[in-house]
């Protein structure tokens, strides 16, 4: 087994915009999370990976990059940087940046003189094309609603944006841009960051010709076939692993849309040529209807189970995992595969947790998990800010195809903001976040929901997920560990071994609110709990699962 500090891990995601204000514009800044490190240590996470604190005009909150080398002005400076990292490094916590290089913003330099003429210097840096018979290059559409190609009347020829039109898409086939941002990473590598989280990165290849895509929304045709895992970006992430990230000991994680098992051996492979770890979608996707994500579906548990096995044993020896639940791309778990009411809420919050902190790979936390905050009772679509949701709104409701109290419904459950709303540190003014105004609206459950009343009562989900990463560090087997589903057949009960040398442990996780009964193998009679969410200290031959119940054991 290969081993190495990344694989020994677990990750916590801020979104710096919602995180903590220092200065009180409502907005959360890179001070404000210097001054929350120590609830950071004490929660036992060993890195930090920051969502984009660079200069953006924030069209897509920051991940259209304006200049890569310098900070938003609403989260600080480059000192406050600076001061954070040595801050974070003196508590033993790496940070991990977010590296946006599929796309830059339409405000960045490059694009500023691209657009200028057909013979400027960059004009190579982005993908341009001209038109059809008076129409688009092609039919795609982006990721954000719309056609994914902007007319620019300057040189009468269109661009490529595979995400918002502020963000065009990069021409990666241009060496000159691969060194623009080769040389970028190095600098922030000599900052002395400990890695890079990649947004899109199976992305930056392209198929020649960029062929129309097949229509299935009746508006435009999916690009994903002819963007996802291109024909040459393995060739360009061996080039960006020789040229910077060899030269570091790192933590790499490529966000990759559209990957499956066999690409991902290749972008995580344990030779380490390419990255160290992959975010791959597919369980994310098992509750999308008709209208793709827009749906108010609930995940089958085997469904969810086949898919998360298929990773587990497909990855297992080859390359790594990273396991996740949440992210800013992604609604509250609680809410979306547990049980946010109020009777069920921290314990199913904590059986989430222990069904994905057990598995093998690199858990990520995403601020706010670790309290068990949920999803947001939006009332209207004036409440959202994330500019997929309003374009999704915008083209669903008002072209007739989807009602407008359907849409708010999936808007609530699946939207990118209930992720976004500010962290709720505890019960005071705008749960402590900001003495301003919020940028988004604080959840209305903040005064129930809060850090502060979390962190000294002993059974509370934030002390649930100490206990977790305190095992992850301790036991070398929920690490390294092989993985075996058992029961796949069940509906209610998730149930999975851990197995190195002489050591298995066994993961049990009813995902109901029903009790369920349960025969524990006979291995594992006198084994030791781990961790029970309903503290339960020994374990019987013959069990009722209570509603929501996790425990797991170490054979004896």
């Amino acid at each position: 087994m290969n081993k190495k500090w990344w694989k020994e891990s677990v990750v916590y995601q801020i979104y710096p915009r919602s995180f903590n204000d220092s200065n009180g514009d409502g907005i959360g800044d890179l001070n404000g999370i210097t001054e929350k490190l120590d609830y950071l240590k004490n929660l036992g996470i060993d890195v930090i990976w920051l969502s984009p604190v660079y200069q953006s005009p924030n069209d897509d909150n920051g991940y259209d990059i304006s200049d890569y080398q310098a900070i938003m002005k609403e989260f600080g400076t480059m000192e406050d940087f600076d001061c954070m990292l040595a801050a974070a490094h003196e508590r033993g916590i790496k940070i991990v940046m977010d590296l946006v290089v599929n796309h830059t913003s339409d405000e960045h330099a490059w694009f500023m003189e691209s657009r200028k003429s057909k013979d400027n210097p960059y004009r190579d840096y982005y993908i341009w094309r001209e038109g059809k018979d008076g129409k688009e290059p092609n039919n795609w559409g982006s990721c954000f609603s719309g056609s994914a190609w902007v007319y620019d009347e300057a040189t009468d020829m269109y661009y490529l944006h595979l995400f918002s039109k502020k963000q065009p898409d990069l021409n990666w086939e241009n060496p000159k841009v691969r060194d623009e941002v080769f040389s970028m990473m190095d600098w922030w590598c000599q900052k002395g960051i400990d890695g890079f989280r990649m947004d899109v990165i199976s992305m930056i290849s392209k198929v020649e010709g960029l062929p129309d895509g097949k229509v299935s929304d009746g508006l435009h045709g999916d690009p994903s076939p002819f963007v996802q895992n291109g024909p040459r970006v393995h060739e360009y992430l061996q080039e960006m692993n020789q040229r910077v990230l060899s030269k570091y000991d790192l933590l790499t994680v490529g966000e990759c849309p559209g990957v499956t098992v066999e690409e991902a051996q290749r972008y995580a492979s344990d030779k380490g040529t390419e990255l160290g770890m992959v975010f791959q979608f597919e369980h994310m996707g098992l509750d999308e209807g008709e209208f793709s994500k827009w749906s108010d579906r609930k995940i089958k548990l085997t469904d969810l189970k086949e898919n998360l096995t298929k990773w587990q044993n497909g990855l297992d020896g080859k390359a790594w995992n990273s396991l996740y639940w949440c992210n800013h791309d992604q609604p509250r778990v609680l809410s979306r595969f547990g049980n946010d009411s109020k009777e069920y809420r921290e314990v199913s919050a904590k059986m989430l947790g222990t069904c994905l902190h057990m598995m093998q790979g690199t858990p990520y936390v995403y601020q706010g998990e670790e309290l068990g905050m949920t999803n947001v009772p939006f009332k209207s679509i004036d409440d959202f800010r994330d500019i997929e949701s309003i374009r999704a709104y915008q083209e669903y409701v008002e072209s007739g195809i989807i009602d407008k109290e359907d849409m708010m419904r999936f808007l609530c459950y699946k939207s990118r903001d209930n992720a976004r709303t500010p962290m709720q540190w505890n019960s005071g003014k705008n749960a402590g976040f900001t003495e301003g105004t919020p940028w988004i609206m604080v959840n209305p459950n903040y005064k129930e929901i809060n850090a502060e009343e979390q962190v000294d009562r002993a059974d509370s989900v934030f002390n649930y997920y100490k206990k977790l990463i305190e095992l992850r560090h301790k036991e070398e087997v929920i690490v390294y560990g092989h993985y075996e589903l058992l029961m796949p057949e069940s509906e209610e009960l998730y149930v999975y071994t851990r197995e190195l040398e002489n050591e298995k442990i066994l993961v049990i996780c009813n995902f109901t609110e029903k009790e369920v009964k349960y025969t524990l193998p006979e291995e594992f009679e006198n084994g030791k709990i781990l961790i029970s969410n309903y503290d339960k200290m020994s374990a019987d031959a013959e069990m009722e699962l209570k509603p929501y119940e996790a425990m797991v054991i170490k054979k004896a």
